[in-house]
C-alpha cells in the first residue's frame, strides 16, 4: 500500500508539473499579446498627450484626459487577468519579471471619477505653469513675457538684485501659489492611489522603482560624501556676491538670496559665473557667441548631438525625428510646455523631442542630454512593451548627460571648431571645473529636497498648514539658500518648479547626477582618454567622441531597458553593482584642494546661519 502510495503521489506530481508548465506556455503567450496592446494603447495616448503639451488648448486636453481614462480601463482589466495566473512559482526568471512589472497598475488603480479628477487637477497645474505671463519690470503695460525665453534670459544676465527680485516674486506668485488647493487634492489621490496598490504612500511607490529597500539610505550616505564639497562652493560663491553686490544684499555668513544666483530655482549658478569664478581675467568657456557667429540653428544643434552618438557607434536618429520634433518655439501664438523632453511613442523608430530651443552653450548641451533618452528608446525598442523603459528612471538620466560632460570639455569644443585659442592652464582648468561644479555639484542638493519635499506630504510627516516653509526649510537645510522675499503659508512655492506642477518624480536626476560619473570614467577609461593619474590624460578634459569601444558599453547597457534590475544593467556598463560618489570626487578633487585653501586664505565662512525668510502666515 505504501508503494502504490508513493506511485499515486509521483504521478499526482508530474500532473500537477505538466500542468505548471502548461500554464507558464500559456502565460508567455498572454504576454506577448498583452505587451502588443499595452504598446498599442500607449502609441495613443502619447499621441494626444504630445498634442496637448505641443499645443495646450481645452479641445487637447479633453481628448488627452478621455483617453487616458480609456487605458486606464484597459490596465485594470490587465491586472484582474494577472490575478488568474500562479505567475510567483513560474521557472522563468523573465516571465515572472515581466508579470511582476506589469502588476504596477499606477494611477489606473483609483476608481473612475478619482482617476478622472487627478488628470484633471493635473493638466489644470501643468496649464497654469505653462500659462504664467509676468508685466515687463519697466514697462507695466508690457504684460506677455513668458518663462522661457524671456524671463529664463532676465534671470540669467540681469545683475540688478531688485530686477530679479521683482521677476522671481511675480513668476512664484503666479506659477505655485494658485495651485495650491488642486496640489492638495493631488496628494490625496496620490496617497490613495498607492493605498490601492498596497503600498504605505506615493514615496514608496516611487522609490520602489529602484528596486532596493535601502535606496533612500544609500543616497542619504552618498550625499554626505559630496557635502562637505558643496559647502566649499557655497561659502566661495557667497563671498564673491558679497564682494560683488554688499553686505546689504548678500550676507557674509547667511543662506544665498537664490535670486541673484542665475537661475529661477537655483538649482544649477553656472549663469553666474562671471562675477564668481576663481580666475576672472581667464576667459570662460563659453561657445554661445561663436555659435551665433557661425550660423548655428537649433537644427544644426541637434544634427551635431546625432553625429557624436554615431561616432560612437550608435544609432542614427531615424527620418521620423526630424519630422515630427518640435526644436523651436513654434511663432504662431498657442501656449505649449517649453520645458525640454523626449518622447518614446512605441512604435518603431517614432521617437521625438519637443525643446524651445535657444542658440545657446548652454542649450547645446541639453539638446545632447535630450538626445541620450531618444538613443535610449532606440536601444530598447525590440524589447516588450514591459521592458520599455531605462534600467531605473536615474539611467534614463545620466546617458545624454555623460555625452554632455564630454561636449563641455575644451578638448571637443576644440574639436568642433567652436573654441578657439584656447589656453589650457592650471588657473584654466580651476575654472573649468568651478563652471562645471556651478551646475553638476549644486545640483545635487536641490534634486535631493525636490523629492524628499514631496515624500514628506506623501508621508503626512507635515500638516498642511506649514506645507510652504516646510519646502524652504528644506531647501536652506541642503542648498544653504533662501527666497528673496519673506513667504507665508499664504504662498505656496514649490509647484513653482515644473516637474512639481506635472507629477514628475525628481530622484532620476539626483541619481543620474551621480552616476554619470561612473558612466563617464568608465568610458574614457575605455576610450584611452583617462589614464589615472596620469596629468596629461585627466578625468576632466576627456572626450569620448569617435570611440567605438565606449559605444559598444553603451550599447551593451541600452538595449537591456528595464529587463534586468539596474545592478545587471551597471555591470553589463563597467562591472560595478553599486552607485557610489566616488567618480565625482575624483574628478573633482583637483577644484576642492584649490577651494579649502583659498576658503581659509580668505577667512571664508563655511556653512550658514537660519534663514527667517518664511514665517506663518
Amino acid at each position: 500500500m505504501k508503494f502504490l502510495s508513493v506511485v499515486a503521489l509521483v504521478a499526482g506530481l508530474a500532473i500537477c508539473h505538466a500542468a505548471a508548465v502548461k500554464e507558464e506556455i500559456i502565460a508567455t503567450e498572454y504576454l506577448q499579446n498583452i505587451n502588443k496592446a499595452l504598446a498599442k494603447n500607449a502609441n495613443v495616448e502619447t499621441e494626444a498627450s504630445w498634442a496637448y503639451a505641443s499645443n495646450i488648448t481645452d479641445e487637447n486636453e479633453r481628448v488627452k484626459n478621455e483617453i487616458s481614462a480609456e487605458n486606464a480601463k484597459f490596465k485594470k482589466e490587465v491586472a484582474k487577468d494577472l490575478l488568474k495566473f500562479n505567475w510567483q512559482t513560474y521557472s522563468s526568471a523573465d516571465v515572472k519579471r515581466q508579470f511582476k512589472m506589469l502588476s504596477k497598475t499606477g494611477y489606473s488603480v483609483l476608481p473612475e471619477a478619482d482617476y478622472a479628477e487627478l488628470l484633471e487637477v493635473k493638466s489644470w497645474m501643468m496649464s497654469n505653469f505653462a500659462k504664467v505671463r509676468v508685466c515687463d519690470y519697466k514697462d507695466s503695460m508690457k504684460c506677455d513675457l513668458s518663462l522661457d525665453p524671456e524671463i529664463e534670459e532676465i534671470i540669467t544676465k540681469s545683475r540688478d538684485p531688485e530686477e530679479l527680485k521683482y521677476y522671481w516674486t511675480e513668476f512664484y506668485d503666479k506659477a505655485g501659489t494658485p495651485t495650491r488647493q488642486a496640489f492638495e487634492r493631488y496628494v490625496e489621490l496620490n496617497t490613495k492611489s498607492a493605498q490601492l496598490n498596497n503600498f504605505a504612500n506615493g514615496a514608496e511607490v516611487w522609490l520602489n522603482e529602484y528596486e532596493d529597500d535601502t535606496f533612500e539610505e544609500q543616497l542619504e550616505a552618498i550625499f554626505e560624501d559630496i557635502k562637505p564639497l558643496y559647502d566649499q562652493v557655497h561659502g566661495y560663491v557667497r563671498h564673491r556676491l558679497n564682494q560683488y553686490y554688499g553686505d546689504e544684499v548678500v550676507s557674509k555668513t547667511g543662506p544665498l538670496p537664490m535670486h541673484l544666483l542665475g537661475n529661477m530655482w537655483a538649482q544649477q549658478w553656472s549663469a553666474i559665473a562671471d562675477i564668481v569664478s576663481p580666475f576672472p581675467d581667464k576667459p570662460l568657456v563659453d561657445v554661445s557667441d561663436e555659435m551665433v557667429a557661425q550660423g548655428y540653428t537649433p537644427l544644426k544643434m541637434f544634427e551635431m548631438g546625432d553625429d557624436f552618438f554615431q561616432s560612437l557607434g550608435l544609432k542614427k536618429v531615424p527620418q521620423d525625428f526630424w519630422d515630427k520634433s518640435i526644436l523651436e518655439k513654434p511663432d504662431d501664438g498657442r501656449d505649449l510646455v517649453c520645458h525640454a523632453s523626449a518622447w518614446d511613442f512605441y512604435v518603431t523608430d517614432d521617437v521625438r523631442i519637443k525643446q524651445c530651443t535657444r542658440v545657446t552653450q548652454d542649450q547645446f548641451f541639453t539638446a545632447h542630454h535630450e538626445l541620450g533618452h531618444i538613443q535610449y528608446f532606440l536601444q530598447y525598442q525590440h524589447q516588450p512593451f514591459v521592458y520599455r523603459g531605462g534600467a531605473n528612471p536615474g539611467f534614463h538620466e545620466a546617458v545624454g548627460d555623460v555625452l554632455s560632460l564630454s561636449v563641455s570639455t575644451p578638448k571637443h569644443l576644440e574639436r568642433v571648431g567652436l573654441l578657439k585659442n584656447y589656453v589650457s592652464d592650471e588657473e584654466a582648468r580651476i575654472n573649468q571645473l568651478f563652471l562645471t561644479a556651478l551646475d553638476k555639484i549644486v545640483f545635487l542638493p536641490f534634486a535631493f529636497t525636490m523629492d524628499k519635499y514631496r515624500w514628506a506630504l506623501f508621508r503626512g510627516e507635515v500638516d498642511k498648514s506649514e506645507w510652504n516653509c516646510a519646502f524652504w526649510k528644506l531647501r536652506e537645510e541642503y542648498s544653504g539658500i533662501e527666497p528673496p522675499v519673506v513667504r507665508t503659508e499664504n504662498d505656496f512655492d514649490a509647484p513653482a518648479k515644473y516637474h512639481l506642477s506635472a507629477d514628475v518624480e525628481y530622484l532620476r536626476y539626483l541619481v543620474s547626477f551621480i552616476i554619470q560619473f561612473q558612466f563617464y570614467k568608465s568610458a574614457c577609461i575605455t576610450a584611452g582618454e583617462y589614464i589615472p593619474g596620469n596629468p596629461d590624460y585627466p578625468l576632466d578634459n576627456c572626450d569620448i567622441y569617435g570611440s567605438k569601444e565606449a559605444g559598444k558599453l553603451f550599447e551593451n547597457m541600452l538595449s537591456m531597458g528595464a529587463s534586468k534590475p539596474w545592478p545587471d544593467a551597471l555591470e553589463a556598463f563597467n562591472g560595478e553593482r553599486t552607485m557610489t560618489g566616488k567618480a565625482i570626487a575624483e574628478y573633482f578633487e583637483p577644484l576642492r584642494v584649490w577651494l579649502e585653501a583659498e576658503n581659509i586664505k580668505n577667512n571664508v565662512h563655511i556653512g550658514w546661519t537660519k534663514s527667517d525668510k518664511c514665517v506663518a502666515a
